[in-house]
């Protein structure tokens, strides 16, 4: 019996469902976000609609912090798994994931900085043409480019290298790679489509660009929590890694 290579195998699978279950964090805080807080950041008298519902928007900066957490979670999870494949893409996509976090982490203060503004407005008076409208579209055309597009681009950049490796090495069935890629670079396109202004963030078309891989991150994560990572692509990498540290020692 080979311990090694169990040993191996257990520790990626332990590490694989904590993969799995960031995912899950990371998405359904995601989602739930966008349902409490998009509804009200998309009205016509969004500074308003936010001071009057003050408690909904501190849940919505909360799951957006989460999911920032989350995000980093991941990328910083796979790390010891991509590494023994490929160190460089490993690297990537940690720095990646979790650019992307800190990102959602700065959306979430803008967030509370906007709740901050709409108070400040109501207490005012709610004045028809004012510096706290001036400030707020700022605050709010940053927290949109970047969460609608260079945070979901920094995702997209990470999750490529993670799934590449995932497709080359067989970490996963092949069939659960290329979905990933093929949603990936669906969301890419409308990332950059948002960063250009060629169409609104979270408009229909950047959620018709991201409807395949928002299921496709949910179905990878059950399988990570159900399956791990393939054992027998594990057990290949130990002895490869085994059979160097040999040649190195004689």
């Amino acid at each position: 019996m080979n311990t090694t290579k169990e040993s191996h195998h257990g520790t990626d699978r332990k590490t694989a469902a904590i993969v799995g279950v960031l995912f899950i964090i990371g998405t359904v805080s995601g989602v739930l976000g966008a349902v409490i807080g998009k509804p009200i950041l998309d009205a016509p008298d969004y500074l308003i609609k936010m001071s009057a519902n003050e408690g909904q928007m501190l849940i919505f900066a909360l799951l957006v912090f989460v999911m920032g957490v989350a995000c980093a979670g991941i990328g910083l999870a796979l790390y010891p798994i991509l590494k023994k494949y490929n160190e460089g893409l490993a690297i990537g996509a940690v720095g990646f994931r979790i650019i992307e976090g800190v990102g959602d982490i700065v959306c979430a203060i803008s967030v509370i900085a906007l709740l901050a503004l709409s108070q400040e407005f109501v207490k005012a008076g709610a004045p028809d043409s004012s510096y706290f409208q001036t400030a707020a579209v700022v605050i709010n055309a940053g927290r949109d480019w970047l969460s609608h597009g260079a945070m979901l681009l920094c995702w997209v950049i990470g999750a490529f290298m993670y799934y590449s490796l995932f497709y080359q090495y067989r970490l996963i069935p092949r069939w659960l790679s290329v979905w990933g890629l093929v949603g990936i670079t669906l969301t890419t396109i409308g990332s950059v489509l948002v960063m250009l202004h060629v169409i609104p963030g979270f408009g229909t078309v950047q959620m018709v660009l991201n409807l395949s891989i928002f299921p496709q991150e949910m179905v990878l994560a059950v399988w990570l929590i159900a399956k791990g990572i393939n054992p027998s692509a594990v057990a290949s990498m130990a002895a490869k890694t085994a059979t160097n540290e040999l040649l190195s020692a004689a």
